[in-house]
């Protein structure tokens, strides 16, 4: 697979560890110069607020960052910043009834196919 191939990530899970994985990934990805979107749905979507405290064991960001590795802010924020396309999966925002206005400023709300299109014949992971 050509470094050019995008990756897709998708978030399906609102988990603390799933959320931290997959920023990891979008972040490690894009710092090899891989196009990568995350596209996140359902309860996976609480990792794409700019609040994030919802995902499920959050609390074990603190710990995570104690042990010197970054944390969710952390690597959303190296994410954005290496150009990760964040999309929000319009149907999952309303299944968990997740107002549009509670993401992150760079966040696009789109549907599935939006996320097929872009990771085209990349790879793809679920998380």
């Amino acid at each position: 697979m050509a470094s050019s191939d995008p990756l897709g990530i998708l978030l399906i899970s609102g988990t603390h560890e799933r959320a931290h994985t997959a920023f990891v990934l979008a972040a490690g990805a894009a710092a090899l110069g891989r196009p990568v979107v995350l596209f996140a749905t359902g309860a996976g979507c609480r990792a794409l607020c700019t609040d994030w405290s919802g995902l499920e064991e959050a609390g074990r960001d603190a710990a995570v960052r104690a042990r010197g590795v970054a944390g969710i802010g952390q690597l959303r924020e190296s994410a954005v910043e290496l150009g990760v396309r964040l999309v929000a999966c319009e149907a999952g925002l309303r299944i968990d009834a997740i107002a549009p206005e509670l993401l992150l400023p760079s966040v696009e709300v789109a549907g599935v196919a939006t996320f097929l299109e872009a990771c085209g014949a990349g790879q793809m992971l679920s998380l």
